[in-house]
């Protein structure tokens, strides 16, 4: 399912390989939390713009429409017409981030719904039920996403019982796999590596959910308000025992540097809402680094948003235009901006896989590692 192709010190060149497709990795998911990019991209749109792998959310999808009706109308691809590679996140990040009220327990959380208030549970079996309705290609497993920093115990609790919850789900997904009636019985699942900052954790985590042998591995609990240089250092402690015929996915990260630092750091599949979001409020990215349209210095400016991009936007609209849209706050601002953001995520994997492919990924990440995080 998943090959390494090359190498260039710990970055990798791979493929993988699921019922929808071959992903060529390294590569950026693009989240479509409840079935569409926010921002009005459609499924069409998504292969206009180069996406690889669409990204939808357990949680939302349970709560609505609810997976069981995706479920009964074919999945969601059918259901959103999307017909590549597909990655559903397990609603644990949602549950904890978004959910006042909730209690842990060995079985599951119970919580209230942030549109409703009705009461929920969800664990293991029910995460994984909730995903083999949806008919992802991968299916993330539900572990716990603590704050950073934590106390040390209990980040080791949290480890343990996130462990014992990676087996249920897989368990689980193996059952849901044999049923008649599953929408994608190729569906396999990938474990999260938890820890927090503490080094021993992360590495005892990671060696122990490496022994279940699944389809691939991720780092979670990262990109939430630590310093930068530490998450590239729990990526370099926790590297090591990834298993390295495996794809590695850093959830939630990041910027176009980040994804540049962490490439070369070894990891292989990304995820982020920032460039959509972003682009909403009219940040947008350039090769030279990114810019705000709103700025007055752009009402007359009649370049496209970068001059080195080439993207449907880029080919007919000026920095004016969407300046003016912006400020007369029309719906397509939204939409040409994150078609624009998406399509420079999905140019920049391309241009890492070409910089990986030819033996120039050093230079690369020389060049424009540091230049892509500048605001012009």
């Amino acid at each position: 399912m998943f090959q390494v192709k090359k190498k260039n010190g710990a970055a990798r060149r791979g493929e993988f390989t699921c019922p929808h497709g071959t992903v060529q990795t390294p590569v950026f998911m693009n989240v479509g939390t409840q079935g569409a990019i926010k921002g009005a991209l459609s499924a069409a749109d998504l292969k206009n713009i180069g996406c690889q792998v669409e990204l939808s959310n357990t949680y939302h999808l349970h709560v609505r429409p609810g997976d069981q009706l995706i479920h009964d109308l074919g999945g969601l691809h059918k259901f959103m017409t999307w017909d590549g590679p597909m990655l559903t996140d397990s609603g644990g990040f949602q549950v904890f981030s978004l959910a006042s009220l909730r209690k842990i327990k060995e079985e599951g959380v119970h919580f209230a719904s942030h549109v409703d208030g009705r009461k929920i549970f969800m664990g293991p079996e029910e995460s994984m039920q909730i995903q083999s309705n949806l008919g992802s290609d991968i299916a993330m497993a539900f572990d716990e996403c603590i704050e950073n920093p934590a106390p040390y115990d209990y980040v080791k609790r949290s480890c343990e019982r996130t462990y014992r919850w990676l087996v249920r789900c897989k368990n689980e997904l193996d059952r849901l796999n044999g049923l008649p009636d599953t929408v994608n019985p190729g569906q396999v699942l990938f474990g999260i590596n938890q820890g927090g900052t503490y080094d021993d954790l992360r590495v005892w985590h990671m060696k122990e959910i490496a022994k279940l042998d699944l389809a691939g591995y991720a780092i979670g609990g990262l990109a939430v308000g630590e310093p930068t240089e530490v998450m590239y250092h729990i990526i370099e402690a926790v590297e090591p025992w990834m298993p390295a015929d495996r794809p590695r996915y850093l959830m939630g990260v990041g910027t176009p540097s980040n994804i540049i630092e962490a490439v070369a750091r070894g990891v292989d599949f990304f995820d982020c809402v920032m460039p959509a979001r972003n682009a909403r409020h009219a940040k947008l990215f350039t090769w030279s680094g990114s810019i705000n349209l709103k700025n007055a210095k752009y009402e007359r400016d009649e370049d496209p948003i970068d001059p080195q991009c080439d993207c449907p936007v880029c080919r007919r609209y000026s920095r004016a235009y969407l300046r003016h849209l912006f400020k007369a706050e029309e719906m397509l601002a939204m939409r040409l901006s994150v078609m624009h953001n998406l399509y420079f995520y999905n140019q920049l994997m391309q241009k890492i896989r070409d910089a990986l492919d030819t033996d120039q990924f050093d230079a690369f990440r020389g060049e424009y590692s540091e230049k892509l995080a500048q605001k012009i």
